[in-house]
């Protein structure tokens, strides 16, 4: 599934594979940039992949982010088992990225 919206002037494009997006899932995403934006201002757009292999016992399902910034892109990613702590994760990753790109 495929999603594309704009948010605040940060164009943001969701993949997902083996997933449906709900709107749950939307607004995690949303408050995550959102928050995201607020320490880095030039964000253009954003690239979210999500991911579900069911097959896998544990860590099924995966987050990775990549902010479309001036200069080198920050990308992060996460398993595990649950989006909303990945998302956590992943944030935070790329909070501290942005951090050192100032």
């Amino acid at each position: 599934m495929k999603y594309s919206e704009k948010l605040t002037g940060i164009i943001l494009n969701i993949q997902a594979a083996d997933i449906d997006i709900d709107e749950n899932i939307k607004n995690t995403i949303r408050k995550s940039i959102s928050r995201l934006a607020r320490h880095y201002d030039k964000i253009e757009w954003v690239d979210v992949y999500l991911e579900n292999k069911k097959e896998k016992s544990t860590e099924q399902k995966q987050v990775s982010i990549r902010l479309g910034i001036p200069g080198n892109d920050p990308f992060a990613s996460e398993y595990g088992d649950d989006f909303h702590k990945l998302f956590t994760s992943v944030e935070e990753k790329l909070r501290r990225q942005l951090e050192k790109s100032n």
